[in-house]
């Protein structure tokens, strides 16, 4: 079934909630259409019609998922991380070809200077202090082209346009259509068992694939609504902006659970009344320990999922009770069909490890202007397109998938090959490790080296042989690390995710 956002939308009850803030009336599903139609009327009016890319720079807050819901129904939406250095939105904004691109009444950015210097329309986005959470208007300045006909985009146009991470590359482009979109929307809302009556707590950056499509329409598309925090997530602010949010569930990286659990003793009368009925995890591996303290503490179930960029995020979930949920599995396909295959592409049987591959309808047509990334990525069999993903894993009998590494994250030490994902799992067990990742470090004769970062639990003591000899007594000799560096925090990419590739240059280390 091919459809489009607008069309996944149209379920809803006009006058259930959609999108929430705090101090604010909620922005009802027959006010978000409004706005979408108002929106599409504005920006044809000034040129911009479903084709146009339009960059979105906008702080997390309710307005940032309400722009994103209503130009995504209008043109080509581009979220940048409002964080980036003016060299990083010249980039960004000339490698997606800009027309126009959304900021803050009132704001001062260098994304400004650079859009108007490639000839972007900017839209000043003003929002009514009295008004619904989200409810916002456009106003033009600058650059205004010839009006167009404001006409909805069909199920192949695309909806929304990222970057892949360009951790050891340049990015590449990533085009979503508004089928992709709406397939993972479809998904996730069947995996979670979405109604109108849920309600997630929007954590995630609204930049990154996680919470534009899980934590934003993904809820909206199952009839229900949103509530974004001001500025995101801060994990002082976190228990109070549970409290009275009204949220059924929530969905985040494992390194802003982690932060949660570390501030629960202190917030426990908050935890009794919050209502959570799940919590859902993905964009990063979940260490076993801290799905177990996670249910133990919130009382609910931990749906640890798996997603990417390239297939409009989700691809694979567990399922919530009373199906068995395993913890270090990132569950059972979700969406997209899911095997395990050779570098050749030949399909292996449960146990064996090999690469993960999907093929699906949220899958994205392929990388922009990049034959060769595509040609790598994709292929064909039994007359299906697949995509590999570029993570190692090896599928139970069940079909429950367990990811052992990303493939250019696995350490090469002198021709012996250590997955990062299994010294985390081990180092993890100590128990005054709150938090680690195992990373390579350069060695002048075997040529990577395993180390790890580690933070230790409040009050608590270990130093690097205490945990260099617990994983030696766990793993064989050439995986336990032989530099273990102890941090009070582990330095984090832009959505919270802990970064393997380039940490032993952050820390000086080679």
């Amino acid at each position: 079934m091919t459809t489009t956002i607008t069309t996944l939308l149209r379920a809803a009850s006009p006058q259930a909630p959609a999108i929430l803030g705090p101090g604010r009336v909620a922005l009802d599903h027959g006010g978000l259409a409004r706005l979408t139609e108002e929106t599409r009327t504005m920006l044809a009016g000034i040129g911009i019609g479903s084709g146009d890319r339009v960059a979105i720079v906008l702080p997390n807050r309710p307005a940032m998922a309400s722009a994103f819901m209503a130009i995504a129904q209008c043109a080509a939406t581009a979220p940048l991380n409002q964080a980036y250095r003016a060299e990083e939105f010249d980039f960004y904004l000339g490698d997606l070809g800009a027309r126009a691109l959304v900021v803050a009444a009132g704001a001062e950015s260098s994304a400004i200077t650079v859009a108007q210097a490639k000839g972007c329309t900017i839209l000043r986005l003003h929002e009514d202090p009295d008004g619904p959470a989200g409810a916002f208007r456009l106003e033009a300045e600058g650059t205004v082209r010839p009006a167009v006909a404001a006409t909805a985009p069909g199920p192949d146009d695309v909806a929304l346009v990222l970057h892949t991470s360009g951790t050891t590359s340049r990015p590449k482009i990533v085009p979503l259509t508004q089928a992709n979109l709406a397939a993972s929307a479809r998904h996730i809302g069947a995996t979670l068992q979405l109604g109108t009556e849920d309600r997630c707590l929007t954590v995630m950056p609204l930049f990154h694939i996680h919470g534009l499509i899980a934590g934003t329409l993904a809820p909206l598309a199952a009839g229900g609504s949103l509530t974004v925090p001001e500025g995101g997530f801060d994990a002082l602010r976190f228990f109070r902006e549970l409290d009275g949010s009204g949220a059924s569930w929530m969905t985040a990286v494992p390194t802003m659970y982690q932060a949660i659990l570390a501030r629960a003793g202190r917030n426990r009368e908050v935890l009794a009344r919050s209502g959570l009925r799940l919590l859902r995890s993905s964009s990063a591996s979940l260490p076993a320990q801290v799905m177990l303290e996670l249910e133990e503490v919130f009382g609910c179930p931990v749906i640890e999922s798996y997603g990417m960029t390239e297939a409009a995020h989700q691809m694979t979930s567990n399922p919530l009770p009373p199906a068995p949920r395993k913890p270090g599995s990132v569950g059972i396909a979700a969406g997209p069909r899911v095997a395990v295959c050779t570098a050749e592409g030949e399909e292996l049987p449960p146990g064996e490890e090999g690469e993960v591959v999907i093929s699906g309808p949220n899958v994205t047509p392929g990388y922009e202007a990049n034959p060769s990334a595509n040609a790598a990525a994709f292929f064909e069999r039994d007359g299906q397109r697949w995509f590999r993903t570029g993570d190692q894993g090896r599928m139970d009998g069940e079909g429950y998938l367990r990811i052992t590494g990303r493939l250019k994250e696995i350490i090469n030490r002198g021709g012996e090959k250590v997955s990062p994902l299994e010294v985390d799992e081990v180092v993890m067990d100590h128990p005054a490790v709150r938090q680690c990742v195992t990373f390579a470090m350069p060695h002048d004769k075997l040529g990577e080296e395993v180390a790890i970062a580690v933070v230790l639990r409040d009050g608590m003591t270990a130093g690097e042989r205490e945990i260099r000899d617990f994983a030696a007594a766990r793993l064989v000799a050439f995986k336990v690390p032989r530099r273990v560096v102890i941090l009070s925090e582990i330095p984090k990419g832009a959505t919270g995710k802990l970064q393997r590739i380039g940490l032993a240059a952050k820390l000086g280390l080679g």
